[in-house]
């Protein structure tokens, strides 16, 4: 297995490319999951940003499944020795509604690959661009960068990065309560065998968590969600969010947004039970 030393020059440039049928099914059972009110999903229909995560699922075979859920390392992304992988942040730009019905192709690209030295020990990042193109068009509907980070598994004793207080004067505030059914139809809906967000043995025992983690995606689909309650007919250009802090399941904890004063952009972010800011992210509207 390769450490985090390696050359993974190589790996830069390596694409995949799947395909999918964006289905009605998963779009109203992440509506039930989110708490909306029951509607048909109609051909046709946008999907909300970010509901393109239902589909282009993981389907690795039991028997290629590491300890962690997640599939063994090598195959399309690097080897990266380091036990912990984690979900640090996304860029997207959104070009054009991705709709029920739509038959759609993912392109997935290892845009770089790097190995840093971290406070706790070595660090990768992987960074990857997927383009989802709908029904032939040579036009991307929307462009995603996604940035993962793998490093050590944590040592007892070590103190985590100092937390970072959440901004005040929020316009916007949902109190979200992630209990181990919200984390278990996401994962579902996700196919994510992650085992930290649905085996609290695991999460505490191996990977030394205090609770399970709530997804990263979910609360970045959240915020979203938020922007789309408070703002129904908002058209969203571009959404970017970083991963500040854990979120676990032993709180309720807050997604929270406002307008900035331009009319187009919109701040978001999500903070826990004691104040602290776990995810920032900014939206840019039409």
């Amino acid at each position: 297995m390769n450490g985090p030393t390696e050359d993974w020059t190589p790996w830069i440039g390596r694409s995949q490319t799947l395909h999918d049928h964006i289905g009605p099914t998963p779009v109203a059972a992440l509506a039930a999951t989110l708490d909306h009110p029951a509607a048909p999903v109609q051909s046709g229909s946008a999907l909300p940003p970010l509901w393109h995560w239902l589909y282009f699922l993981p389907l690795h075979r039991q028997s290629e499944l590491g300890p962690d859920g997640h599939a063994r390392r090598g195959g399309f992304l690097p080897p990266v020795a380091l036990p912990r992988r984690m979900w640090a942040g996304s860029q997207f730009t959104f070009h054009a509604p991705v709709r029920v019905g739509d038959a759609a192709a993912r392109t997935s690209t290892i845009e770089d690959v790097r190995a840093k030295p971290g406070r706790t020990g070595p660090l990768v990042f992987v960074k990857v661009r997927h383009e989802l193109h709908c029904n032939g068009q040579a036009q991307a509907a929307l462009t995603e960068h996604h940035d993962i980070v793998y490093r050590e598994a944590p040592v007892p004793g070590d103190a985590g990065p100092p937390p970072v207080p959440a901004p005040t004067g929020a316009a916007w505030q949902r109190e979200i309560v992630p209990d181990d059914v919200l984390l278990f139809r996401y994962s579902a809906l996700t196919f994510n065998g992650h085992r930290i967000h649905y085996d609290r043995r695991y999460a505490a025992q191996v990977e030394g968590y205090p609770g399970l983690v709530v997804h990263g995606p979910l609360i970045a689909t959240l915020l979203m969600d938020l922007l789309r309650r408070e703002v129904p007919d908002a058209a969203v250009s571009t959404f970017a969010f970083k991963a500040v802090r854990p979120t676990f399941d032993l709180h309720p904890f807050r997604v929270n947004g406002r307008l900035q004063d331009d009319g187009r952009t919109v701040r978001l972010w999500a903070q826990d039970h004691e104040g602290w800011l776990t995810m920032d992210a900014t939206a840019s509207l039409r």
